[in-house]
């Protein structure tokens, strides 16, 4: 991994076998990142997404194997009491054409991954909720 800040923007290039999610947190800490957006595109060849069911409060996570192109990744970089928060969703395609996506648990580069981080001032914790059952915005 290597990335340069310039002003309020940090551009990433992470390298083959990183994990994204592990990467863009180890930036988020060095740098003390409270509020931010994410935003990347590169080449993975192993990830895993869900899908929060919202009736049963249950989370189905699915492992995709294989080469994929990441056609979207985006999220917030928050706080959850004091600790960095990921929450990031992933959209990839196949050799086939075919996109599979969802909630972003784990992804692996294969060549390359382009990553924008756009630092905002201020900061926006998470809390539990228990009607829901996920971390919400804490304003």
């Amino acid at each position: 991994m290597e990335y340069r800040r310039f002003g309020n923007t940090i551009y990433l290039r992470l390298d083959p076998k990183e994990e994204i999610l592990e990467e863009i947190g180890k930036v988020a800490e060095k740098e003390n990142i409270r509020l931010a957006q994410v935003t990347g595109l590169g080449a993975i060849h192993d990830f895993t997404a869900g899908v929060y069911n919202t009736v049963t409060k249950e989370y189905h996570s699915i492992q995709f194997h294989g080469a994929f192109e990441i056609v979207s990744l985006t999220g917030t970089v928050t706080r959850k009491d004091g600790d960095v928060y990921l929450h990031l969703h992933i959209a990839a395609g196949d050799e086939e054409g075919h996109v599979h996506g969802g909630h972003l648990n784990r992804a692996i580069i294969s060549a390359t991954a382009e990553i924008q981080i756009q630092v905002i001032d201020g900061e926006i914790g998470r809390e539990f909720s228990e009607e829901i059952g996920l971390n919400l915005f804490k304003f």
